[in-house]
């Protein structure tokens, strides 16, 4: 029997390891590596569209402990052929080359533009497009900063790690379901459809989401917290869908 073609491309955001209590992270990591085993059959791209961890801080030669199973099943996906690319969220911008040299996954730390199938796509994990979000803006800024980034890489990682813990307790404050009044970033998506593009994929609230427009389509990812949701393009069409552990697909919009 012929192999299945890989023709699917697959996005999803915001899981968040190392977030929760030990056993409720062994219970969403399990989910995970049994999504991520189902779609290595027909998988051709995957896009991680931010906040894979709850945070994430690398040295040259030290990465956070932890999660050696996502990262050794991310290897294994890439070793398969199926190109993976990170972007980076507002909780594990701190990347570097531990990625791209160990895992083979492509990292960006700016939103993307890419031409898949015909289709123009615009990735963007979604953090800092509210109109108040001012507040997260400045402390993006500085966090994001190359003179901040290298004071960081100074201090033992112990004490990054509890930099990094107060930091992501921080953006948490941004990203709850009571600050996403509003359609901003349904606004953003609908610009982004102005200009040309065809797709627009976010994540960063949690709220999994489908907006069609006479042009294009506007998908935010949800989470891999509460909803496990993803999308999938098939080359015509993307689907917003849920996965469960005990059914491969389920469709959701």
């Amino acid at each position: 029997m012929q192999p299945p073609k890989r023709t699917r491309i697959y996005f999803f955001s915001d899981v968040h390891l190392g977030l929760d209590t030990p056993e409720r992270e062994r219970s969403k990591e399990r989910m995970l590596l049994r999504f991520l085993d189902t779609i290595m059959r027909d998988a051709e791209q995957v896009f991680i569209a931010g906040d894979l961890f709850d945070f994430w801080f690398e040295y040259r030669s030290v990465i956070p402990s932890g999660h050696v199973r996502v990262l050794g099943k991310l290897a294994e996906l890439t070793d398969a052929g199926v190109r993976i690319t990170f972007l980076a969220g507002n909780h594990d911008f701190w990347l570097k080359s531990f990625f791209p040299k160990q895992l083979g996954v492509e990292v960006s730390l700016e939103p993307i533009e890419r031409n898949l199938y015909g289709k123009r796509f615009f990735l963007h994990h979604g953090d800092g497009l509210l109109r108040n979000d001012t507040g997260y803006r400045m402390l993006k800024s500085v966090l994001r900063n190359r003179v901040s980034i290298f004071l960081f890489s100074l201090v033992h990682p112990d004490i990054t790690g509890m930099i990094a813990r107060w930091s992501s307790r921080t953006s948490r404050q941004h990203t709850g379901k009571k600050t996403y009044e509003g359609n901003d970033m349904v606004d953003f998506a609908r610009q982004k459809i102005r200009e040309g593009f065809d797709v627009v994929v976010m994540g960063h609230n949690h709220q999994p989401h489908v907006e069609r427009f006479q042009n294009g389509t506007y998908i935010n990812l949800g989470d891999w917290i509460d909803e496990h949701t993803y999308a999938v393009f098939d080359g015509r069409r993307i689907t917003l869908k849920t996965f469960r552990a005990n059914e491969k697909r389920e469709r959701r919009g």
